[in-house]
Order: structure tokens, then C-alpha cells, then sequence
């Protein structure tokens, strides 16, 4: 029997409109959450409660779980280990300065051998002769930053993707931790590493938590990473670096699936999943959310650039509905104790 849709897909809203002309031609479902400083539930479309699959929207929590068993990393390699990153010559070099840093080299990665994620750069890649390696995968960063979390503490460096070795351990205690509740599951992600699902409250809370994290904490240090290097978390063409560069004081991490998760200056965070995992509706519902809440940004251009093209030419767009006016709101505490609620 196949596994049932689980309510945060079956009951998301349609947020998106493809439009053609004046024509709606498709639509996209996602379900947000947007959480308060005090981690409980302000707003939401769709089941804010129901676990999801962050992706790699985990990846600054997995880092925090890193620095708490006594990794240590200069800013811009703390960012790669938070990133997605694009492939380009830079990114490439920091992992491999990552490995360096403890008498590693790129061979001793484990993470699924890819081309650069970003098509300049896979071109030019496939160009010169080249063809899918770990260092070019997009997790490189974080699968370095796993290898030198093992070697500080002398775990063992081969058998790191298991969801028992004590390095993956740890992660799923911060991510706990820091989401506020239990890790409903942990499954294979894409590039090996074990990932854990949270709800999009969860994952909204987490990120407020790292936004107003206090100096001195492995918390902020991500944060600050990010947020001083957003060019090595995402690459020179990702709307995430530009969000993050546009917009004063967020945290911000994209993932596989259409999520993103995001976190506000004052500890508010906001988590989205698009329910089709198709990407082009990501970025513009969550434009939407934040122009709901006040958020003021020079990324607007970036984030809701979704063109639908005709003869090559756009002729419509990705465009967000029900957001800004309110339309499909629920709303639930942070604990989901009775049902929904109008918004106030």
C-alpha cells in the first residue's frame, strides 16, 4: 500500500497562478507557516503542524548541530557548509580548503557525484571534459564540514552518512532543538546525507531562533556567516543570495522540493512548501508572504521574476494570489490545540 498524501500537500491552498496571456493555464498548492518570535504560530495557509522534508532548507541547523560538537570554521567556510552553492570557482575552492584544513582531500567526500548546480557553470563545466564529481555537487560544503566534524572529535570518516554515527546524532539533536519539536523522520536526501522532517512551524521557529540568536552561540555564528557571505551560501545568479543581500537582517536557505525557509531581524520566521515540488512558485509565494508582513527588500525584482514565455518572448507569469489579501488564511497555535481560527 502506498504511503497516504500527507495534509501539508492534500490541504494546501493554491497560492500561484500561472498566467498565459490573461489565461490561467496552471496553478501550484503550498502550504506556509509564519511563526511569532516566541516560536508560536501566527499565520498560516494550509496544515502548518503536518512534517515535511526540508531539504536542504535544513542545512544552517545542520551546521549548528556541527559547531556544537566542536567544529570550528571561518566565517565564509561557515556559510559553504550552510549552502547549496552553485558550483562556481569559488565555492570550489573553499571545499576544498574545508578539507585541507584537516588533512583531507576532495577523494574523501562522500556525497553523490553531480555537475555545478548552476547551467553557466554546468556548461563550462561539460565543455572542458568534465564530467559529475563530489566537490561539484551542490552539498560539497556541508559533506566537508561533516568530514571535519568527524576528525575534531575523531569519529570515524567513512561510515559519516549513517543515520547511527554520532556526527548525525548530534545534527538530529539541534535540529530538534532548535525546531521545538521531535524529528518525525529521517530518510536518505539527495546527496546521501541523512535528512530530517519537522513541520513548516518547525522549520519557521528554527529560523526565527537563528535570526535573533545571542553573540557567542553557535547560533549566531551561522547567521552571521550567511549573512556576511550570502554569494557562498547560494552562488552570483540565486535568489536566495540576493534576498538575503537585499533584505536587512534575514537568514534565508532554499531546498529541494520548492521549500524556503526564512528568518525575520525580530525572531519572526516563515517556512513555505510548494506542494508539486516544482520550483518556478517558490520564490514568488514567498515574496507574497513577506510583503504581507511588512518585509521591505530590494530582492522583490529577483524573487518574483517568474516569466511565461511565448515564442520566446514573456508573455504572462508566475504570480502569487491569496497571500497579501488574506484569502484561504488559517490559523493554529504552535501546538495545534483546536481548530483553526480566523485570523486577528
Amino acid at each position: 500500500m502506498s504511503p497516504s498524501t500527507p495534509p501539508a500537500l492534500a490541504e494546501a491552498p493554491v497560492l500561484a497562478h500561472v498566467v498565459r496571456g490573461g489565461f490561467v493555464e496552471s496553478a501550484h498548492r503550498a502550504s506556509v507557516a509564519v511563526t511569532r518570535p516566541d516560536g508560536t504560530v501566527h499565520e498560516a495557509w494550509g496544515d502548518p503542524l503536518d512534517p515535511i522534508l526540508p531539504r536542504s532548507s535544513n542545512k544552517p541547523l545542520q551546521a549548528v548541530g556541527m559547531l556544537r560538537a566542536g567544529l570550528r570554521l571561518p566565517a565564509p567556510h561557515l556559510a559553504l557548509a550552510c549552502a547549496s552553492h552553485s558550483g562556481e570557482p569559488f565555492h570550489l575552492e573553499g571545499v576544498r580548503a574545508i578539507l585541507a584544513g584537516v588533512g583531507l582531500t576532495e577523494a574523501d567526500l562522500r556525497n553523490t557525484p553531480d555537475l555545478p548546480y548552476d547551467p553557466a557553470e554546468r556548461d563550462a563545466w561539460v565543455a572542458a571534459g568534465r564530467g559529475p564529481v563530489s566537490i561539484a555537487q551542490n552539498c560539497s560544503g556541508k559533506h566537508a564540514a561533516m568530514l571535519a566534524t568527524c576528525r575534531v572529535n575523531g569519529w570515524d570518516l567513512t561510515g559519516y552518512l549513517d543515520p547511527a554515527h554520532p556526527l548525525q546524532r548530534a545534527i538530529d539533536v539541534a535540529v530538534e532543538d532548535l525546531a521545538g519539536e521531535p524529528v518525525a523522520a529521517t530518510v536518505v536526501d539527495g546527496c546521501g546525507a541523512p535528512v530530517m522532517a519537522i513541520s513548516l512551524a518547525g522549520l519557521a521557529r528554527a529560523f526565527g531562533r537563528l535570526a535573533i540568536a545571542e553573540a557567542g552561540t553557535p547560533e549566531r555564528a551561522v547567521r552571521d556567516a550567511v549573512r556576511a557571505h550570502p554569494e557562498l551560501l547560494g552562488g552570483s545568479r540565486r535568489d536566495v543570495t540576493a534576498l538575503i543581500r537585499g533584505t536587512d537582517g534575514v537568514i534565508a536557505k532554499d531546498g529541494a522540493e520548492s521549500v524556503y525557509a526564512v528568518g525575520l531581524p525580530d525572531g519572526r520566521g516563515v517556512a513555505v512548501k510548494v506542494a508539486d515540488g516544482g520550483p518556478r512558485a517558490r520564490a514568488v509565494v514567498l515574496a507574497a508572504v513577506l510583503r504581507r508582513l511588512g518585509i521591505e527588500s530590494a530582492a522583490y525584482d529577483v524573487l518574483q521574476y517568474s516569466p511565461v514565455l511565448g515564442h520566446g518572448v514573456p508573455v504572462g507569469s508566475v504570480v502569487a494570489v491569496g497571500i497579501e489579501d488574506g484569502s484561504d488564511l488559517t490559523r493554529r497555535n504552535a501546538h495545534g490545540d483546536g481548530p483553526p481560527a480566523l485570523r486577528v
